[in-house]
């Protein structure tokens, strides 16, 4: 099993020494989760730090076994303001994740699309009201950060009885820098419309999909590349690869791809940090 860049005591550290006026910084933690650092303010962007996937599927065909550790227990980030959950899935919306988070973090807001607000709620065993729900075209602002929500298919687009979107993406502005968290996603009809027409960092899967295998669809590594240009992403940073065995790429495609189109990309370890420069 791999080990990150940075994990455990050494990882909060760097988190401790890191925050600066105008200066943002961002970790990778694995999969699509990431921790955002501004102005002494921290957001989580679908984090999974637990094992529960390795148990739920041990001795089935779809096996999690990590390929790399946990960079942190989640009760160890007692100075968290916001998380976030783009959709169902467990490594996306994970009870022994975001469980211990609020334990430690009591103002915690825990923003989930309101098509999955009553799921999220029964997941993490608290009612529906402590929960934040944001729809599509609606913004959410944790502490500096101004949060909004757009579609994303994770194989298709998929909506509730009152027309809410099941899978989400995030638009993140703050301090003048704008990201995009795709969330797991494919490329659809109308995508490019939904999207800002330019982000500072673009938080892209590269894991393609494989029906076959149980893998539902996301972006490939080509994808990846093309959704970034026509955001005229200012730097991409693949994601959703290098912590399941069966469900993983090696990010050389991409990264062949992107500097084919001299796309600026930056490729983390698991608990490594961006620091991205004040505008």
């Amino acid at each position: 099993m791999k080990r990150p860049v940075l994990a455990d005591d050494a990882f909060l550290q760097d988190v401790k020494s890191s925050a600066a006026p105008g200066r943002l910084n961002l970790w990778w933690l694995g999969q699509s989760g990431f921790l955002l650092q501004y102005a002494n303010a921290h957001l989580l962007l679908d984090p999974y730090l637990s094992d529960s996937l390795t148990t739920k599927y041990a001795g089935t065909n779809k096996p999690h076994e990590r390929i790399t550790a946990r960079v942190i227990a989640p009760e160890r980030l007692d100075f968290i303001d916001g998380v976030t959950s783009t959709h169902n899935h467990t490594d996306h919306l994970d009870g022994e994740t975001l469980g211990p988070l609020l334990a430690v973090n009591p103002k915690l807001a825990v923003i989930v699309p309101r098509a999955n607000q009553n799921f999220a709620a029964e997941r993490l065993r608290v009612a529906p009201a402590r929960l934040t729900p944001i729809r599509v075209g609606e913004e959410v602002t944790v502490g500096p950060f101004t949060l909004s929500a757009v579609p994303a298919a994770h194989e298709t687009l998929e909506t509730d009885e009152n027309g809410d979107h099941r899978f989400v993406g995030y638009v993140v502005k703050v301090g003048g820098f704008t990201l995009y968290h795709s969330g797991d996603t494919v490329l659809f009809d109308g995508m490019q419309d939904a999207l800002p027409p330019s982000v500072d960092i673009a938080l892209l899967p590269i894991n393609g999909r494989d029906p076959a295998r149980g893998v539902a669809g996301n972006l490939s590594a080509a994808e990846a590349v093309s959704l970034a240009q026509s955001l005229s992403a200012s730097l991409v940073i693949p994601c959703h690869f290098d912590l399941f065995a069966f469900n993983t790429v090696a990010p050389d495609e991409f990264i062949a791809l992107a500097q084919a189109a001299n796309l600026p990309y930056t490729l983390l370890g698991n608990g490594e940090r961006l620091t991205y420069p004040a505008k």
